[in-house]
């Protein structure tokens, strides 16, 4: 007992040492502190919309017709869409999509109606900017739909002329009635999409950084053996007491997160609270065991382990499976991404906040974040080398 009180003195005493470093360097505290905070402030605001809405759009209208002109009503009423200028031909319209003023624009040839009346099959068609993915995307959606619409308003219109009732119109048009229902993120919001994976990615990059260099500059301070004197030569108690302010900030920053998504934005969260703020503390536990770990295994060499958590944290964004699915990637790739912590992180959350299922569904995920944590365990022996030999490579 007496041990462990001592233990824990001196991982108090290295703790407030690390306290009052963080002071003396204010650029460092902001970068973990102002930074992350900024981070969520940011991305929220940026996407408090949801999803982009009346994108600019063109419409190049020949026929110049009573339905030519309901289409054009139509696609009007689209949230995404908002026709801003009409163009006399197709020519001017690409031109206009060149010189960045729309994304994308509807061409209805002369002699459309008069060719659907006489079930000649005319042809519309509509040209998107996929240079500009996002909102080339969804016009392209909303493009394609008013196509459709204007088809089955030609159609609507050949039946009515034939003596058809309305009812019997519809009954031909649409016959069966097709309900969509998307689970987990029913309002297909971006930000909820986005933000939960971005703005933890972000905190997991940081943290990996943060940690590689405050273990960094007790070796380029040569201040690495008074920091070993003072845990008693023991490389763990040096690790914990050195983290340990870290962490604590880092919890908080998940557990500020977490409630400002789930309680303030109202982000799904089928879990509760409690759940997401746990898998936030083990997040940061385990990205902080991957920064040791390296630290470890490049023995001390600062510049060299911040440049690979640097790009194991942008790597993370792109083989977590977020935007494209690991599965579709190649297998090794999708074997390569169970060694980023934002991949397991990504499946925890999306099982617990989206679907509410139960943790055992993603065991193999919660396991992998404690390796991550334990990671520090393997490279133990080379600290303790590395505080009594090792100097500062820059």
């Amino acid at each position: 007992m007496k041990d462990f009180k001592s233990i824990i003195r001196r991982i108090l005493t290295i703790s407030r040492r690390e306290h009052k470093m963080f002071y003396q360097r204010p650029m460092f505290l902001f970068t973990m502190l102002i930074g992350p905070v900024a981070v969520i402030l940011f991305f929220t605001s940026l996407m408090d919309a949801g999803l982009p809405t009346k994108l600019p759009t063109g419409l190049v209208d020949e026929d110049n017709t009573q339905i030519s002109r309901t289409i054009s009503r139509t696609m009007n009423a689209f949230e995404e869409t908002n026709i801003v200028a009409h163009y006399p031909n197709f020519h001017e319209a690409r031109k206009a999509m060149q010189r960045g003023e729309i994304y994308a624009f509807f061409y209805i040839p002369k002699g459309t109606t008069v060719q659907a009346l006489a079930s000649k099959q005319p042809k519309v068609s509509f040209y998107t900017n996929e240079t500009y993915l996002l909102p080339g995307t969804m016009l392209m959606k909303d493009l394609r739909y008013a196509s459709e619409l204007s088809g089955l308003a030609l159609t609507r219109e050949t039946l009515k002329a034939k003596g058809m009732t309305e009812d019997r119109t519809m009954g031909v048009i649409q016959p069966i009635v097709v309900e969509t229902h998307p689970i987990g993120n029913s309002y297909l919001n971006y930000s909820v999409y986005l933000n939960n994976i971005l703005i933890p990615g972000i905190f997991i990059l940081v943290i990996m950084l943060s940690t590689t260099y405050v273990l960094g500059i007790e070796w380029k301070h040569s201040s690495q053996k008074t920091l070993f004197a003072m845990a008693d030569n023991s490389p763990t108690v040096a690790l914990i007491g050195k983290l340990l302010p870290q962490t604590v900030l880092f919890s908080l920053l998940f557990i500020f997160m977490d409630v400002y998504l789930y309680r303030f934005m109202h982000f799904p969260c089928q879990c509760g609270l409690l759940p997401m703020i746990l898998i936030g503390i083990l997040t940061v536990l385990a990205s902080q065991g991957f920064g040791v770990f390296l630290f470890g295994i490049f023995s001390g060499q600062m510049r060299l382990t911040m440049c690979l958590c640097s790009l194991w944290g942008i790597l993370s964004f792109s083989l977590c499976g977020f935007t494209f699915p690991v599965t579709a990637m190649s297998s090794v790739l999708e074997k390569m991404s169970v060694l980023f912590p934002l991949r397991h992180y990504y499946l925890i959350y999306v099982n617990q906040a989206l679907n509410g299922y139960s943790i055992t569904y993603v065991w193999s995920s919660v396991v992998a974040m404690i390796i991550f944590a334990a990671l520090p365990l393997l490279v133990l022996h080379r600290y303790r080398k590395a505080f009594l030999v090792l100097k500062y490579k820059p």
